[in-house]
């Protein structure tokens, strides 16, 4: 169950990294926006091109601590891999206090970045001022594309990708549908895939999915089959480029979506924890950090639709797996009745 499972997160979300780039590639949203020029004579530093065998070299880090503190995010994820392999090789002994470590660190880097987030309309108000006082009124033009860009791009995935998959998986639509719809309002309202976990959790089994497969194909989903997520970080990554007036070869655009399919596994699912992928992607590649505080204007609505897509996917996923196994029950399971 754990192979299919991963097969399918990464068919899906390669997908969802290819539809973003189509869609920005064709609107183009970052063309014509005029940057603030740099300060103290700084120039705006132009991606260096790379061989296959320069990026081969250098996704592997010469020092965990550098790459941290320089922002390369494959090295970062490469080392995590090799790191959780060999800790995955330890005696349940040995290994118990790291991972328990490791867990909670993760934990408190999501709270930590939760509280931040507390203080993102004010950021987003002074992001918006700042943008359209520096860039003029016609900057919202381009936002404003973008916008349109990405729900289109959604509209895509979820009609021809999602869609077919619960076709070919003979998903049974109606009851789907009406599982789904409130875990995907929660997300939509509160922008964070967290909040809408147990929900979503209840509602797959109340359809029939087995418990076991419930249980262990939506935390996962939660960390490799962010839909929503991966769309957005391609498509926006491409418009920082645009924006910023450097034009990527096909070469570099693959090496940044390559990056993207890795950075993108283990999103905080919690409110704008995409733009902290977002601007670590960008800085590997040497390119501005401005054209994300244009994005960090409209942040808030794409998160809304983007989140929602990372359950509804996730949703689909369970049902998905639970059809492979030959496991799903066509009789839905009995609501729970109400204690007299």
């Amino acid at each position: 169950m754990g192979v299919r499972a991963l097969i399918y997160f990464e068919v899906v979300t390669t997908f969802a990294l290819l539809i973003g780039w189509v869609a920005i590639s064709i609107s183009r949203a970052g063309e014509g926006i005029v940057l603030p020029p740099p300060t103290e004579g700084t120039q705006i530093p132009q991606a260096a091109p790379h061989t296959w065998q320069d990026t081969l070299i250098q996704i592997f880090p010469q020092n965990i601590a550098r790459a941290v503190a320089d922002a390369q995010m494959l090295q970062i994820v490469v080392f995590s891999v090799i790191f959780a392999i060999a800790l995955a090789m330890l005696d349940e002994e040995k290994r118990r206090p790291l991972l328990s470590f490791a867990e909670s660190l993760a934990e408190t880097m999501f709270r930590f970045t939760r509280i931040v987030m507390l203080f993102a309309p004010i950021g987003v108000g002074a992001a918006i001022a700042y943008t359209v006082g520096s860039l003029g009124v016609g900057i919202l033009v381009n936002l404003f594309k973008l916008l349109a860009t990405f729900y289109v791009a959604v509209a895509v995935f979820v009609v021809g990708v999602l869609l077919p998959v619960a076709l070919m998986a003979k998903v049974p639509l109606k009851r789907f549908i009406a599982a789904v719809a409130e875990p995907v309002s929660i997300a939509f309202a509160t922008t964070s895939s967290e909040a809408a976990l147990p929900r979503a959790m209840q509602a797959m089994e109340r359809i029939g999915v087995p418990r076991q497969i419930v249980a262990f194909v939506m935390p996962t989903g939660y960390t490799f089959n962010l839909d929503g997520s991966t769309l957005y970080l391609s498509l926006t990554s491409i418009f920082v480029a645009q924006a910023a007036g450097i034009q990527l070869t096909i070469g570099q655009q693959f090496v940044m979506l390559l990056t993207l399919m890795l950075s993108s596994k283990g999103v905080a699912g919690v409110p704008r924890g995409a733009v902290v992928v977002l601007s670590g992607t960008i800085s590997s590649f040497n390119l501005p950090v401005e054209p994300v505080l244009v994005i960090l204007g409209i942040d808030a609505v794409l998160d809304m639709l983007r989140t929602s897509l990372n359950v509804l996917g996730n949703c689909l996923a369970t049902v998905v797996i639970a059809r492979w196994e030959g496991e799903y029950r066509e009789t839905p399971e009995p609501e729970p009745q109400a204690i007299q």
